[in-house]
């Protein structure tokens, strides 16, 4: 089709006859070479998309008519961002956490945890708005799986003395809240076979009961946190000297001492908070274009790069925990965040309006199980506690990362 897309009534006449003979358009892509949307045919044929369809965002037609450097720029930006300010949020939190007393309360748990899965919520609102759903998918489940390799790093690279992480860190509470992961995987997969019609007020029968059972995991972890009818507690001889959690007790006092006051630490936190949710708005925006361009298919670019990058947080401050000796803390955390994660189908389900889980294909199942395996495998470990130790990784980090490895790899073929 030939148009002079300076000419607004021919711009209008191309986008009405793509449209009668394809569909409504969905994504408008720029390649005369021009950097800008200010430009006058790539303005001209966006607002006459718009006016056709009215289903193209002004911010995913600028987003796809930049070049790739700066779609790269942004990505590696935003990643910074993510990396830097999550960090200060998950420190932000530990100090209000103990200064308000967040932890021992329901309410507060909750709000821990969203605290501190600020970029994945914002990907997957930003990605569920934009009708993006393979994205949202792959972002939850690749980061679940991700995360999980997470732990093999702290393993070779935070743990002293030289034993595995798992045989320090080994203890009933932590088997519970792998379990929980499990589970809502579980789930997961039970109601990806629900029919997709079955939605009310936009939310599914499965979402719901993910919410609902992380609820009811949170309150058991809790109940466990508090003691169990088990030999020193649940936890194992020869592990960890002191508490769970004396790492945010520590950073607590070394806030006092430097004087930051509970308005200042509130502040970086609210400051953290924004810089993250703005993030990871954009990276999800510039990452999905920029990596659609190199032919990734969304699912893979939501469940390895997208979950690389805003897995860094989870990363320093896990290497934080396990190098100040709260081993059963940088296990913990990753659980906790991971068994978070499915929960995130219900805010897609309720913001794009689909029944998300429904309509999962076969990639998302595949990532489903791999995320469970990977958690069974650390759960092995906690149970067994290996002693030895291969490049300063024990023999369930090593099964981890050569299961992850292979799984991505078999990624690629099932999602064509």
């Amino acid at each position: 089709m030939v148009a002079d897309l300076t000419d607004p009534a021919e711009a209008a006449d191309a986008v009405a006859a793509a449209s009668a003979a394809l569909g409504p358009v969905t994504v408008l892509v720029n390649n005369a070479g021009m950097t800008s949307t200010a430009a006058p045919a790539p303005r001209l044929l966006t607002v006459a998309c718009q006016h056709a369809s009215g289903s193209i965002p002004r911010e995913a037609a600028r987003v796809a008519s930049l070049p790739s450097l700066v779609l790269l720029l942004i990505f590696l930006a935003c990643a910074a961002g993510i990396w830097v300010a999550g960090v200060k949020l998950a420190d932000t939190t530990d100090v209000l956490s103990e200064r308000l007393h967040l932890g021992s309360a329901l309410g507060g748990v909750v709000v821990l945890a969203i605290a501190t899965n600020l970029p994945e919520i914002a990907i997957t609102a930003s990605a569920a708005l934009a009708k993006q759903l393979d994205v949202a998918v792959g972002n939850i489940l690749g980061g679940i799986a991700i995360q999980t390799v997470v732990l093999v790093v702290l393993d070779a690279a935070g743990v002293r003395p030289r034993k595995p992480l798992t045989y320090l860190a080994a203890s009933l509470t932590l088997l519970l809240e792998g379990g929980l992961v499990v589970a809502l995987l579980l789930v997961v997969v039970a109601a990806t076979q629900l029919p997709s019609s079955l939605i009310v007020a936009r939310v599914t029968p499965g979402a719901l009961l993910i919410a609902v059972l992380w609820g009811v995991g949170l309150l058991l972890v809790r109940r466990a946190g508090q003691g169990l009818p088990w030999h020193e507690g649940g936890d194992a001889p020869g592990g960890q000297d002191k508490p769970r959690g004396h790492s945010k007790a520590t950073k607590e006092n070394r806030a006092t001492k430097h004087g930051h006051s509970t308005a200042r630490t509130a502040t970086v936190f609210g400051v953290a908070a924004l810089v993250t949710l703005v993030a990871g708005v954009l990276i999800e925006r510039s990452g999905e274009e920029l990596f659609g361009r190199l032919g990734m298919s969304g699912v893979v670019f939501g469940a390895t790069v997208l979950a690389a990058a805003t897995s860094l947080p989870e990363l320093s401050t896990g290497l934080t925990s396990s190098r100040m000796g709260d081993y059963q803390l940088a296990i913990g955390d990753i659980f906790g965040g991971n068994a978070f994660l499915p929960v995130l189908f219900l805010l897609a389900t309720v913001l794009s309006g689909q029944a998300v889980l429904p309509s999962a294909h076969a990639s998302d199942i595949y990532l489903t199980a791999l995320g469970g395996l990977l958690t069974v495998v650390y759960m092995a470990g906690l149970v067994f506690r290996p002693q030895r130790q291969r490049l300063r990784m024990g023999p369930d980090s090593l099964t981890v990362l050569v299961v992850y490895v292979l799984g991505i790899a078999g990624l690629v073929f099932v999602s064509g």
